[in-house]
C-alpha cells in the first residue's frame, strides 16, 4: 500500500513566504550601503530592476505561465510605475539627504496608509486587532528610527524627508493596485509583468547606468545584483502570492518587522552591536505584528442534532 506525502498546509506556506519576504526585503538595506555609493538613485533602480526581469521572465518561461488575462492590465501598469519605479528612485534619492533612521521611519507609514486605502478601495475590514498591532509596531519603528538618527547624528532635509514619504505613498499604492489584479493572473506573472514596467519607465536612466557601471567597484555591482534577484524577483513574487491569501492590510502590518530584522542583520553581518533603544524598538515592532495577526479564540457553538419528534399517543 502506497503512502502519500502529506500537503503542506496553506497558512504554513503563506507565513513562509512573508517571512522570506521580510528577511529579504531587510537584506536590501544592508545590499544598499555598498551599491548606492557608486551608483546613482535611477541607475541603481534600473540596474536592479533589469537583474529582477531577468530572472523572472526566465521563471515564466519555465513555468510556462503565459500571459495575464486582460482584467489584470491596469494593476500591473499601476503598480510597476508607482512601486516597482517610483518607489525605487524615491527611496534612493530620499536615502542620500536623510540619515538611514529617519527613511526608515517615513516610509514605514506605509503599512497605516496600505490598511487604510484598503478599507477604503477594496472594502477591507479594519478590526481593532489590526490596528492595535499597526499602533505598536509603528511606536516600534519610531523607536528604532529615533536611535539609529541618534548613532547616525540625524542628518536631515526637507527634500529628504519629501522622497521618503512619497515612497511611502507609493509602496502602499502599488500593493493595492496589485490585490485585485491577482484575480486575473498567477503571483509569479503579476511580478513579472509590473516588473517590466517598471523597467520600462526606468530606461532613461540608461545612460548613467551605463557610465557609472565601469567606475563602480565589483562589490556595489554585486550588491546591486543582489538587490534584483533576491529583494526583488523573489521577494516581491512572495509577497505577492501572500497578499493573493490574505488581506492587504493585514499583510502590510507584518513589513512592520523589516526595522527588527534590519537591526539582527546589521548585527550580525556587519558587527555593529545595536544599543539597547533599537532592540527595544525592534521588540515592539515585531509585537505590533504578533498582536495584528492574531486571531484570537474562535468561540465554538456547540452543534445541535436532529432528533426524530417523540410519537404522540393516538387518541382512537
Amino acid at each position: 500500500m502506497k503512502t502519500h506525502p502529506r500537503a503542506i498546509p496553506p497558512g504554513l506556506l503563506t507565513g513562509g513566504a512573508v517571512c522570506f519576504t521580510v528577511f529579504a526585503w531587510a537584506s536590501a538595506f544592508v545590499s544598499i550601503r555598498s551599491a548606492a555609493a557608486a551608483y546613482s538613485p535611477g541607475a541603481l533602480a534600473l540596474g536592479r530592476l533589469l537583474a529582477a526581469s531577468l530572472v523572472l521572465v526566465t521563471l515564466l518561461l519555465l513555468r510556462r505561465e503565459g500571459l495575464p488575462k486582460r482584467g489584470a492590465r491596469k494593476g500591473i501598469l499601476l503598480s510597476g510605475l508607482v512601486w516597482f519605479a517610483g518607489y525605487m528612485v524615491a527611496l534612493n534619492w530620499g536615502e542620500r539627504l536623510v540619515d538611514a533612521g529617519t527613511a526608515s521611519l517615513l516610509v514605514n507609514i506605509g503599512p497605516i496608509l496600505m490598511a487604510l486605502l484598503a478599507a477604503r478601495l477594496l472594502g477591507e475590514a479594519l478590526p481593532p486587532r489590526l490596528l492595535l498591532g499597526t499602533a505598536i509596531s509603528f511606536i516600534g519603528a519610531v523607536v528604532v528610527g529615533l536611535s539609529m538618527s541618534a548613532e547616525g547624528g540625524g542628518s536631515t532635509s526637507l527634500l529628504g524627508v519629501a522622497l521618503c514619504l512619497l515612497a511611502a505613498v507609493a509602496y502602499a499604492t502599488g500593493v493595492i493596485a496589485q490585490k485585485p489584479a491577482l484575480s486575473y493572473g498567477t503571483p509569479l506573472q503579476i511580478t513579472t509583468f509590473s516588473c517590466l514596467t517598471g523597467t520600462v519607465a526606468c530606461l532613461p536612466f540608461t545612460g548613467q547606468l551605463v557610465a557609472e557601471i565601469p567606475r563602480a567597484p565589483l562589490s556595489a555591482t554585486l550588491n546591486m545584483v543582489y538587490l534584483g534577484v533576491i529583494p526583488t524577483a523573489l521577494a516581491f513574487t512572495t509577497w505577492t502570492y501572500a497578499l493573493a491569501r490574505m488581506p492587504a492590510g493585514k499583510l502590510g502590518a507584518t513589513s512592520y518587522a523589516v526595522p527588527a530584522v534590519v537591526v539582527l542583520l546589521s548585527w550580525v553581518l556587519l558587527g555593529e552591536v545595536p544599543a539597547w533603544l533599537s532592540l527595544l524598538g525592534g521588540l515592539l515592532c515585531l509585537a505590533g505584528v504578533a498582536v495584528s495577526r492574531h486571531r484570537g479564540r474562535v468561540q465554538q457553538v456547540p452543534s445541535v442534532r436532529a432528533t426524530a419528534p417523540t410519537p404522540q399517543p393516538v387518541d382512537t
